[in-house]
């Protein structure tokens, strides 16, 4: 585990608080290994019905540190990143999450595998992987156009454009927009209600509406190769540095 994740039990449900606020929860590859750890515990704790995603300091998570994810990038697919993901989508109970401020990257693309989520009107969200010469992941090259259509999938994956909580509202990312005061009371009593419910049934209805996920693994998959290509490219060795660079500045 790592300081930079924070895990607490209250009423059936496992929280799991991205914590490095100075960041704007930029997550790192040990913060990448404690998620794995506190899904596969939740999955495995039978107290446990329900897991509640969210972020502090203001912010959800501002995806990848760029610093930390270019130093992981000799493992390829079997980064921690991607094996997140294959956690997080293969999960088996109900998931929730509470986002505040930014959700850039994989910020924005593990709420596809969570089954509610609730934003504060100020949420931001983004998947700029092309803008760093990279593709997408977590799926999102099949979950994005299947949620939201073809057209606006290649503004979101091709431009890389922002979206705010009204539109992921409408699109159909979150289930409310709530004020940021009472948003994460508001995910907690949410995934306290799914944790108390039967369990068998829970499971057998979760699974009734996410269908085979066997083409969503499998594109996991294929994402996760063309990303660590992508990430040995001088057009990611470009961007990379530009991005390094342009931080340093700040």
């Amino acid at each position: 585990m790592t300081e930079h994740v924070r895990v607490a039990r209250e009423a059936g449900v496992l929280t799991l608080t991205l914590a490095r606020s100075d960041k704007k929860n930029a997550l790192t590859g040990a913060m990448y290994e404690a998620l794995i750890a506190g899904l596969a515990e939740a999955e495995s704790d039978a107290t446990i019905g329900a897991a509640l995603l969210t972020g502090s300091g203001g912010s959800f998570s501002a995806g990848n540190d760029i610093g930390d994810f270019i130093a992981h990038a000799s493992s390829g697919a079997a980064m921690p990143a991607f094996r997140f993901v294959k956690a997080i989508a293969g999960f088996g109970k109900p998931l929730v999450a509470a986002v505040e401020g930014v959700a850039v990257g994989v910020g924005t693309t593990m709420l596809f595998h969570c089954d509610l989520v609730y934003a504060a009107p100020g949420a931001k969200f983004r998947m700029p992987f092309i803008d760093l010469a990279l593709v997408p992941e977590a799926g999102s090259s099949l979950t994005v156009p299947t949620r939201f259509g073809h057209a606006r999938a290649a503004e979101l994956l091709m431009l890389g454009e922002a979206f705010d909580a009204a539109e992921a509202l409408r699109l159909g990312l979150v289930n409310a927009v709530v004020p940021a005061d009472a948003l994460l009371a508001t995910a907690q009593e949410k995934a306290a209600r799914l944790a108390a419910k039967p369990r068998a049934a829970m499971a057998a209805t979760r699974r009734l509406i996410r269908g085979d996920t066997g083409p969503l693994m499998a594109r996991i998959d294929e994402e996760a190769q063309a990303f660590a290509r992508a990430m040995v490219s001088p057009e990611a060795a470009a961007a990379f540095a530009a991005f390094m660079s342009k931080s340093a500045a700040r």
